[in-house]
C-alpha cells in the first residue's frame, strides 16, 4: 500500500472542513483549530459546519482524520499545509483582514521547513506575493475555493475548476490530491500565478454579485411599474447566453463570500478607471432600500423576520440579506421579531427571538422570508418573500 500523504488543514470552517474530509478519504489528514470544542467535534466525527455531506461522509466513511489545538504536532512532518482561515473585509482599511492567514503561514514556514503552504483564505489581489517577498519564500502559493455554504463538500467532489497559484512540482502535485478526492471526471485544472489566482476568485464572486444585482434591480422595476417578474425573467433567460441560474430574486446578495469579496475587488481598483464594480457593490444597498419601503408601505406594528441564514441548508447567517432589510425597518422604530431556530440567544440586535413558530406567526403582522418555506403555507397572507422559483 502506497504511504500517505501528510496533510495539515488550519481552520475548520466550509473552506477547512470540506476539504479535510475531501483528502482524509486518501491522505492522513490532521485539522488545525484555536478552538477546543471545534477540535473535539471533529475527533468525535462530527461536522463544524451545516452540511449534509460532510456529515454523511463522518459518519459512513473511512477517514483519516484528527484535529488538534497543538501547533507542533500538526505541522510536525506535512508535506502541505492548508490555510483555511477567515479573512474578514475591514471597512476602515478598506481590505480584508489578513492577520490570520499571515500568522498561520508564518509559524508554518518556521515549524516546517519542506512543506508547500496552500492558502485558501480569499485575499487581496497581489497578496500572496508580497507574502513571498516579505517571507523570501517559494513554498507559499494561493488556491482559491469555489464553494456554497451548505454544499461545500459537494462542490469539492464536483468542481468546476481547481485553479493552483504555481507551476511548480508542489503545486501540480496538491491538485493531484484534490482530484483524487473528487468524484467528478474531467475536471479543468488551470496552473496560474498566485495573483492571477486571487484574482480569478474576487472576479467570479464579484460577476455571481452581478448577476444576482441584476435580477434584483430588474425585479425592482417589475414591482414599481405592475408587472409580473417572473414573467420578465423568464423572457430573459430563455435566451441560451443569459440562461438560468441565479435568476431568482432576492432581499439582496449576502453570506460569507459575496459581499466582502466585491469590497475588496473594489478597493483593488484604486488605481484603475472602473464604473461598474463600483454599481454592484451601491446596487445591494440600494436593493434593501427598496425592500424595505415596501414592507413599511404597509404600516405594520410587528414585522417578523422568518431565518436569518442565507440559504437552505446553511447555518450561518452572518451578513445575510435579510439583516439590512431588518435593520432598516428597526431604524423606523417598527417593532422586529425573529424566528430563528439555529439561534439560542433570546434577543438578537435587540429584538426577540422566538422560539414558538405558532407564536412567531401569530405576532407578526407582515412576515419576510427571503426564501419561501413550507412551514409557512399556512399564513402566506402575511409573507413578504420575492422568490419567484422556490431556489436559492
Amino acid at each position: 500500500m502506497a504511504k500517505k500523504t501528510k496533510i495539515t488543514v488550519v481552520g475548520s470552517g466550509y473552506v477547512g472542513m470540506s476539504l479535510s474530509v475531501l483528502l482524509a478519504q486518501h491522505n492522513d489528514v490532521t485539522v488545525l483549530d484555536i478552538d477546543a470544542a471545534r477540535v473535539d467535534k471533529i475527533n468525535n466525527k462530527q461536522s463544524t459546519v451545516a452540511d449534509t455531506e460532510i456529515e454523511l461522509f463522518l459518519a459512513e466513511k473511512s477517514l483519516s482524520l484528527t484535529a488538534t489545538l497543538d501547533k507542533q504536532v500538526a505541522y510536525e512532518g506535512a508535506s502541505f499545509i492548508v490555510v483555511a482561515t477567515p479573512t474578514n473585509y475591514d471597512a476602515d482599511t478598506n481590505r480584508f483582514d489578513t492577520s490570520s492567514v499571515d500568522t498561520v503561514v508564518e509559524d508554518a514556514l518556521k515549524l516546517n521547513l519542506d512543506a508547500l503552504v496552500v492558502i485558501k483564505s480569499t485575499i487581496p489581489v497581489g497578496h500572496t506575493k508580497s507574502l513571498q517577498e516579505k517571507l523570501k519564500t517559494g513554498r507559499v502559493i494561493f488556491s482559491p475555493e469555489f464553494l456554497r455554504e451548505g454544499r461545500a463538500l459537494k462542490d469539492n467532489l464536483y468542481p468546476s475548476r481547481i485553479i493552483i497559484g504555481s507551476k511548480c512540482k508542489a503545486g501540480a502535485e496538491f491538485a493531484y490530491l484534490l482530484r483524487q478526492g473528487a468524484e467528478k471526471e474531467g475536471i479543468a485544472i488551470l496552473f496560474v500565478r498566485s495573483t492571477e489566482a486571487e484574482a480569478a476568485k474576487l472576479f467570479a464572486n464579484t460577476y455571481l454579485a452581478m448577476r444576482i444585482s441584476f435580477f434584483n434591480e430588474l425585479d425592482s422595476y417589475a414591482l414599481t411599474h405592475d408587472l409580473d417578474t417572473k414573467s420578465i425573467i423568464n423572457g430573459v433567460c430563455l435566451d441560451e447566453r443569459i440562461g438560468d441560474g441565479y435568476n431568482n430574486p432576492s432581499f439582496g446578495y449576502g453570506g460569507y463570500c459575496l459581499p466582502k469579496d466585491t469590497k475588496q475587488l473594489l478597493a483593488n481598483y484604486d488605481q484603475v478607471p472602473q464604473s461598474l464594480i463600483q454599481a454592484i457593490v451601491s446596487s445591494n444597498g440600494l436593493r434593501k432600500d427598496f425592500i424595505s419601503d415596501e414592507i413599511l408601505k404597509k404600516n405594520p406594528k410587528v414585522v417578523g423576520f422568518h431565518r436569518l441564514v442565507m440559504k437552505e441548508g446553511s447555518d450561518n447567517f452572518r451578513s445575510s440579506a435579510i439583516q439590512g432589510v431588518m435593520k432598516r425597518i428597526k431604524a423606523k422604530g417598527v417593532n422586529v421579531v425573529i424566528y430563528e431556530p439555529s439561534m439560542d440567544e433570546e434577543y438578537f440586535f435587540n429584538s426577540k427571538v422566538l422560539k414558538s413558530l405558532d407564536e412567531f406567526k401569530k405576532v407578526s403582522n407582515v412576515i419576510l422570508s427571503n426564501r419561501m418555506a413550507e412551514e409557512l403555507l399556512d399564513v402566506t397572507a402575511k409573507v413578504y418573500t420575492r422568490d419567484l422559483f422556490g431556489s436559492n
